[in-house]
């Protein structure tokens, strides 16, 4: 930076997931923020919109105007006009999460959560609780958080609560996001192979999670899911103590006598001794971990769990997980992010535990760097197993991927027609929307899956239901 504090920062891919958030919360710490994206798409323009923070459409050298500090997204490349209008000029670039370790965790407790599976709404209920309990918590989640409104907040406690993500940086900052947050508290969920387009394996992505342990102070605490054998292989080189959480009888943390309903409720159990029964409005028994480490973790702060019952109940979700968005004509229509197989399996196992015999219905875009790839071809057909009936979109901007290693959606649907599952796929978002309409039934359960804004097949599904 040109100096130890920059007054005017724009932020190049600014409605990103992370990024949207990091402009919140250096708008509130004082700074004049800009920024730009190729578009501009709630639900992070929203916050955007609300905070008052000018974004361009379009990368142009003409919006990089006169910033003391520049913030690159990840998915940003060294040729974006923009980028090269900074190198010229010589201005100071960095990428996000060094910015969230240089501007807002020096002098806070960083608590990270790291893993393939339930990061965002993991550290969303981490926030919640530690809100709700007096804590008043820094956070940034990639999500927007029901209960605030929005996805960050700068909090004056000790705490600060982060999702660890895994992926590269910036292009001039290769490393995970992740080994910039310093956690003393890491809570490590399940750890699968993802992010195909960075990591060559499992190992290569192992690689990644064994430096952010490595990196944990020896009075560290690592609340981890002893379900998962490749989280198993990963703690068992912890630098510090760890904890681990699960539903199998060798966890340090578990859940037992599990029931779902209008509630999901369990006996939480530490080293065999019964602590407390559990109710939560999350439903599955992912989000049955995902809790588990949260209360890992606030054992571990000796933040008492009288009173938790109530925290948890008021717990509204994140946006695009299991959201339902609507019910028209009695059929209730979902949004969520699910894109790796075990998400979408997971998801979908979720809803029938929740609607019972209800037809369930599950249309998917392919839409991640991973997803549009093969290598989770055959994965998806027990991902969709929980589900009455399949779509399947085409995948997003299929040319960015090589056509030796993208992903067959046809085959995907034969596949699934051949393991008995009622499935077909559609080459336009319209004709999905004019299946559907003819087709959904009341009291059906209409499920979107993408990471992206899925051509805005839900409010197009919608409105077509309203209509007919």
């Amino acid at each position: 930076m040109k100096n130890s504090l920059p007054k005017k920062i724009h932020l190049i891919a600014i409605c990103g997931m992370g990024m949207a958030p990091l402009a919140g919360l250096l708008k509130k710490k004082g700074f004049e923020i800009t920024g730009s994206d190729a578009a501009f798409y709630p639900p992070m323009s929203d916050q955007l919109t609300a905070l008052g923070i000018p974004v361009k459409v379009g990368y142009k050298a003409e919006n990089v105007e006169s910033p003391d500090l520049v913030i690159v997204g990840n998915a940003v490349s060294k040729t974006n006009e923009e980028v090269q209008e900074v190198l010229k000029r010589q201005i100071s670039m960095m990428s996000m999460p060094e910015t969230i370790e240089k501007i807002f965790l020096p002098g806070r407790f960083p608590i990270v959560v790291a893993g393939t599976h339930g990061k965002t709404t993991t550290s969303a209920l981490l926030a919640w609780l530690l809100e709700r309990t007096g804590q008043k918590p820094g956070f940034l989640v990639g999500g927007v958080l029901k209960n605030f409104g929005r996805s960050y907040q700068l909090g004056s406690g000790k705490y600060f609560v982060l999702e660890g993500d895994e992926y590269d940086s910036a292009f001039f900052d290769k490393g995970p996001k992740f080994l910039h947050y310093h956690p003393q508290i890491l809570i490590l969920n399940d750890v699968e192979f993802d992010h195909a387009d960075i990591y060559r394996d499992l190992d290569h992505l192992m690689e990644a999670f064994s430096q952010l342990i490595a990196l944990m102070p020896k009075n560290g605490l690592i609340a981890a899911s002893g379900d998962h054998p490749n989280v198993r292989t990963l703690i068992s080189k912890a630098p510090c103590r760890v904890l681990t959480f699960g539903l199998e009888n060798h966890s340090d943390l578990r859940a037992e006598k599990i029931e779902f309903g209008e509630m999901t409720t369990f006996d939480l159990l530490r080293e065999e001794k019964k602590l407390m029964r559990i109710a939560s409005p999350l439903v599955g028994r992912h989000n049955v971990k995902n809790l588990l480490g949260v209360l890992g973790a606030l054992l571990e702060l000796g933040i008492p769990l009288s009173g938790i019952n109530e925290a948890i109940a008021a717990f509204q979700g994140v946006k695009r997980r299991q959201e339902v968005l609507a019910a028209v004509r009695e059929i209730t229509v979902i949004d969520d992010f699910a894109h790796h197989p075990t998400a979408v399996f997971e998801t979908l196992a979720a809803l029938r535990a929740k609607y019972g015999a209800r037809r369930l219905w599950a249309i998917f875009e392919p839409r991640s760097n991973t997803t549009r790839r093969k290598v989770f071809q055959k994965d998806f057909i027990k991902a969709f197993e929980p589900a009455d009936r399949v779509i399947v979109a085409p995948p997003y901007l299929p040319e960015k991927i090589p056509a030796e290693e993208r992903l067959d959606p046809e085959q995907l649907v034969e596949d699934l027609k051949r393991s008995g599952k009622m499935a077909r796929y559609f080459a336009s978002i319209d004709a999905i929307v004019e299946a559907i309409a003819a087709e959904a039934a009341p009291k059906d359960i209409l499920c979107f899956m993408s990471n992206g804004d899925f051509g805005g097949i839900h409010q197009k599904v919608l409105q077509k239901l309203d209509k007919t």
